[in-house]
C-alpha cells in the first residue's frame, strides 16, 4: 500500500526485540523508494510473505522513477527507459501481469556521429550493414557479439537460481555464482580492457562501443565491464501533516545511497557498527524533449529532406550531447508515420548537463518547446573501490547495491527479486538458500 510520506528524513534501527519468531510472518515491512526497484520489490515481498503482511512504500517524488513520460502537444513521450529486451524476463512478466501490450515498432535508421562527420551509418540493407562493419573493423563486431553472448548466457543463470529460492547477501557473491571470478574481475577492469583481451580492435571500441556506452550510461569505455536475531526498525519521515515515524520488522532501501546525493535526505542512526560505507558518485543524465526542426546542416546534410537518420549516437566528441532520437509517442495508431526530417518533430536529446541555448541552436534550426527531466541515472563506475552489499543489517536491505555492477530496469528487477528472497530466507532462517556455492550443480540436482 502506498503512503503519503514524501520526505524520509531519518532511518533509525532500535535495539533487538523479541519480535515475531518461528513461523510467524513479519508484521510490517517498509520499502523506501517507488521507482522500478521499489515497486518490484514490494510486489515480490507480497508474493513471498503473503497478502496479509502490511507493506508501506515511502516515496518523496512520483511512482515509477525513470519509467516516466513527458507530454508534448497532448501526446506522451518516454523520458526515461524506453524499451525492454526480450531476455529481460522479469520486465516481460510485469508487462503480462499489468495487461500491457507491445507497441508496434516504427522503423528508423541509426548512425554514429564523431563530431565532424558520421563514423558509421546504417542502411536499409542488412547485408550491406554487415559488409560495412567488416570493411571498417574486420571481425571485431563478431568478437564483440561472441563476448556479449557468453556474458548473457551466464547472467541468465540468475533466473534459475531465483526460481529455486536462492538469494545473495552481497553483489560479489551474486556475481561469483554467475561467472565465478570472471564476473567479479569484470567490475575491476574497463570495458575497453576486457574487449581488447578478446581481440576487439581499439578503433571499434572508440567508434562503436564508446557510442553505445554513452547512449546507455553517459560514460566511456573506461567504465568497468560489468557495468541473526530479529530487530525492530523505526522509520522517521515528514509529510504534509508534519513529522512522524513508524516501526517495521523489515526495511528495504530502494533508492540510491551515496554521500553526494543531498536530495535523498536519508540518514542512518543508532547502528553498531555504524552504516557509513556508502561512498560513490552518480552520473547525472539530462533528457530534453525538443519539439522543433532539426539542424541537419550540423550533421553534414544542408538539405533536410535528405537527412536519413532517426537515431544518432555519438563518440566522445562532441561532448555536449550523447544521443539524439526522433521520438514516437507512447500510443501510436496503425496509420502513424515517423515525422520527416524537414518537418517539426519531437526529438529526445540525452546530455550530461542541461543544454545551453547556443547548444540547442546548434542542433535545431528552430523549436517550439523544450522540456527536460534530470536523472541520477547510473553510478559513476570506478568511483567506488568495493562492491556494496544487499544486507546492511539483520533485516535492513539495500536494493540498489547491484547498480554498482550493472544498471538497467531489468537489473533493478533482478535485485528486487534477490532482496525479497533474501529477506524471506533470513526471516525464516532458511540459511541453506543464502550465498550457496556451486549453485548450477545444486539446481541441476534439484531438477
Amino acid at each position: 500500500m502506498a503512503r503519503a510520506a514524501p520526505l524520509l528524513s531519518a532511518l533509525t534501527a532500535l535495539l533487538a526485540a523479541a519480535a515475531a519468531g518461528g513461523d510467524a510472518p513479519p508484521g510490517k515491512i517498509a520499502v523506501v523508494g517507488a521507482g522500478i526497484g521499489g515497486s518490484a520489490v514490494a510486489h515480490f515481498l507480497q508474493q513471498h510473505f503473503g497478502p496479509r503482511v502490511q507493506i508501506d512504500v515511502y516515496e518523496k517524488g512520483t511512482v515509477g522513477g525513470r519509467l516516466a513520460t513527458i507530454s508534448v502537444n497532448k501526446q506522451h513521450y518516454e523520458s526515461g527507459a524506453a524499451s525492454f529486451h526480450s531476455l529481460s524476463l522479469h520486465m516481460q512478466d510485469f508487462v503480462k501481469l499489468l495487461g500491457l501490450r507491445h507497441r508496434r515498432e516504427v522503423v528508423g535508421r541509426s548512425a554514429i556521429f564523431g563530431g565532424e562527420h558520421f563514423v558509421l551509418e546504417e542502411t536499409d540493407w542488412y547485408l550491406l550493414n554487415l559488409f560495412r562493419l567488416w570493411w571498417h573493423y574486420g571481425i571485431s563486431f563478431l568478437r564483440l557479439q561472441m563476448w556479449v553472448e557468453e556474458v548473457m548466457e551466464k547472467f541468465m543463470r540468475i533466473y534459475k537460481y531465483q526460481a529455486h529460492g536462492y538469494a545473495f547477501s552481497g553483489v560479489e557473491e551474486l556475481l561469483y555464482s554467475l561467472g565465478e571470478s570472471t564476473f567479479v574481475n569484470m567490475t575491476q577492469h574497463s570495458v575497453a580492457e576486457s574487449l581488447l583481451q578478446v581481440g576487439v580492435t581499439q578503433r571499434f571500441i572508440d567508434d562503436v562501443v564508446s557510442a553505445v556506452l554513452r547512449a546507455s550510461y553517459g560514460q566511456s569505455a573506461a567504465m568497468p565491464a560489468f557495468a541473526e536475531g530479529k530487530a525492530l526498525y523505526q522509520v522517521a519521515y515528514e509529510n504534509e501533516v508534519g513529522n512522524s515515524s513508524d516501526f517495521y520488522d523489515i526495511v528495504v532501501i530502494a533508492t540510491p545511497l551515496h554521500l553526494d546525493n543531498s536530495s535523498s535526505n536519508l540518514t542512518f542512526a543508532g547502528f553498531h557498527p555504524p552504516i557509513d560505507d556508502l561512498q560513490g558518485s552518480f552520473q547525472p543524465t539530462v533528457v530534453s524533449l525538443v519539439h522543433g526542426y532539426l539542424n541537419s546542416s550540423y550533421f553534414g546534410f544542408p538539405d533536410p529532406k535528405l537527412f536519413p537518420f532517426a537515431n544518432i549516437l555519438t563518440t566522445d566528441f562532441p561532448s555536449f550531447f550523447c544521443t539524439l532520437d526522433n521520438m514516437c509517442p507512447v500510443n501510436i495508431s496503425a496509420s502513424f508515420r515517423r515525422k520527416q526530417p524537414q518537418e517539426a518533430a519531437v526529438w529526445r536529446v540525452q546530455s550530461p548537463k542541461p543544454l545551453f541555448r547556443t547548444q540547442l541552436k546548434t542542433l535545431f534550426r528552430s523549436y517550439y518547446s523544450v522540456q527536460t527531466a534530470e536523472w541520477q541515472a547510473h553510478p559513476l563506475y570506478g568511483s567506488r573501490p568495493t562492491l556494496p552489499r544487499f544486507a546492511l543489517h539483520d533485516q535492513l536491505f539495500y536494493l540498489n547495491a547491484l547498480e554498482w555492477a550493472a544498471s538497467s530496469v531489468e537489473v533493478m528487477a533482478v535485485a528486487a527479486k534477490n532482496v525479497a528472497l533474501l529477506a524471506y530466507n533470513r526471516w525464516y532462517q532458511d540459511l541453506d538458500k543464502i550465498d550457496q556455492k556451486d549453485l548450477m550443480h545444486k539446481v541441476k540436482t534439484e531438477l
